[in-house]
């Protein structure tokens, strides 16, 4: 069944955003990024291709203890490199996405370096998917390659309009636990304010490589102290007056943020997923480069070993 608001036609501010999007992302894929990425990603899958009798100086790890076992001599296994890797943009698309207290949104952020990391993903010939979710798995996209494809992802993450208020991560994790038959990995793009995934991104992870992108504004931590303001929970809807001005709200809010960092570093960090946090009121290439430089130096440390 054909989404009706593929025939929509895309109005031209769109397109125009689209292209901005496009000449800034992959400027910084060609300047900063291609190399970066070849180096972490490339050969981080492993495709088994044979067996053959252990030679001095093979790697012991190598060892195929069942055929040895029933040879009774030792055999080592064989591996090529996956030059093709499947890269997967998870984005939270709920209303905290519009929040925004400098020049652009949480979303606006999230699409732009969804955007690089989809052209560093395409460089190196590889495929690229989307998944679009709120409180529900908004709409699928599967993975292909091409600049076409990517412009297209890219439209969609500006104009996508979801049904869900609310944001629910099994949704999505559960849904590509099901359709990546092969390895992939997994950039995962909320603000993280969610009920909890734990169970879900222990599933996934075992498979598959997932990176946690956290999107952030400092005034979600943090509220200017400006007395009573109207406000409204974008998620829930429920309105609220909040005295900014109080010390007691304040050092409630900051005690919530940092329980809800704290319980997330763990989770993180059990589960082996790597963390990018992005300030939207800062720029997201530097964490970006912080995340494939401590890529590449873990990778060297283990080639070294």
């Amino acid at each position: 069944m054909s989404d009706p608001r593929q025939n929509v036609q895309i109005p031209a501010e769109i397109l125009a955003a689209v292209r901005r999007i496009e000449i800034r992302t992959r400027r910084l894929v060609d300047e900063v990024f291609s190399g970066e990425y070849h180096s972490v990603f490339k050969g981080t899958g492993m495709e088994f291709r044979e067996v053959r009798e252990y030679v001095p100086g093979d790697d012991v790890r190598a060892i195929d203890w069942n055929v040895t076992a029933r040879t009774g001599d030792p055999f080592v296994k064989l591996y090529d490199e996956e030059r093709e890797l499947t890269v997967i943009l998870a984005v939270d698309l709920s209303r905290s996405g519009l929040f925004g207290s400098d020049a652009r949104t949480k979303m606006e952020v999230a699409a732009e370096l969804c955007g690089v990391l989809a052209f560093a993903a395409i460089a190196n010939k590889d495929k690229v998917g989307l998944v679009l979710f709120s409180d529900r798995v908004e709409k699928y996209i599967p993975p292909a390659k091409g600049r076409s494809h990517v412009l297209r992802l890219i439209r969609e993450l500006l104009t996508f309009q979801p049904e869900g208020r609310g944001t629910d991560l099994n949704e999505p994790l559960r849904l590509l636990g099901s359709v990546l038959k092969r390895k992939a990995t997994v950039f995962l793009v909320s603000d993280f304010w969610a009920r909890d995934f734990s169970t879900s991104l222990s599933v996934l992870s075992r498979r598959h490589d997932v990176v946690a992108v956290r999107i952030r504004d400092p005034r979600e931590a943090m509220l200017p102290a400006v007395g009573l303001v109207h406000w409204v929970d974008a998620e829930s809807g429920t309105p609220l007056l909040v005295d900014t001005s109080s010390p007691s709200l304040r050092r409630q809010l900051g005690l919530r943020v940092e329980a809800h960092d704290g319980a997330l570093a763990r989770l993180f960090h059990s589960r082996g997923v790597d963390v990018v946090d992005v300030d939207v009121t800062g720029s997201y290439v530097e964490p970006l480069r912080r995340f494939f430089l401590a890529r590449e130096g873990r990778r060297g440390r283990r080639r070294s070993r």
